[in-house]
């Protein structure tokens, strides 16, 4: 016998999580903010952005962009592409109960590749879910700038649970 699948979220409850999930984001996590990280798209492959800033530079004299800052954007994109895939394996979830699963999620491992100088104005960063177990989450991230250089990648994993 075959047990049919979970009802899903509602529409209403999905905006409802996703405006969650994007507030947790862009305003609760204040190291984000630091960084000037935004959401961009909640769809895979997810994305967040930042502007170039002077508290970003790494190297003053060529105005290139931190190794910290690279790495940071990578790990937190990591997580937060993690969080979406979370919700939606539990799309029978409401957005608080989603939102509750995240409380115990930290980076267990983060290598991050650098390809080439961050400069730039702009950066995003994207990242796909390669594996979600129930204990552990593994992605694979990438920073471009504006004009889709790729300047980064990175691989992680992270406890879910």
């Amino acid at each position: 016998m075959t047990t049919p699948p979970a009802a899903r979220r509602s529409a209403e409850e999905q905006g409802r999580l996703e405006a969650a999930l994007v507030d947790l984001f862009d305003r609760q996590i204040t190291f984000n903010q630091t960084l000037g990280l935004r959401v961009v798209q909640l769809t895979p492959p997810v994305q967040l952005a930042f502007e170039m800033r002077p508290e970003l530079v790494g190297h003053f004299l060529f105005g290139r962009l931190h190794g910290g800052v690279i790495s940071s954007a990578l790990d937190a994109m990591g997580g937060f592409a993690l969080m979406v895939a979370i919700g939606e394996k539990h799309a029978d979830e409401r957005a608080e109960q989603v939102l509750h699963r995240f409380a115990r999620m930290g980076t267990i491992d983060l290598r991050v590749d650098f390809l080439r100088q961050g400069i730039g104005q702009r950066f995003v960063a994207s990242a796909e879910v390669t594996r979600l177990g129930g204990r552990v989450g593994s992605t694979q991230m990438r920073l471009v700038n504006e004009q889709g250089t790729l300047i980064a990648t990175g691989a992680a994993a992270y406890m879910i649970a």
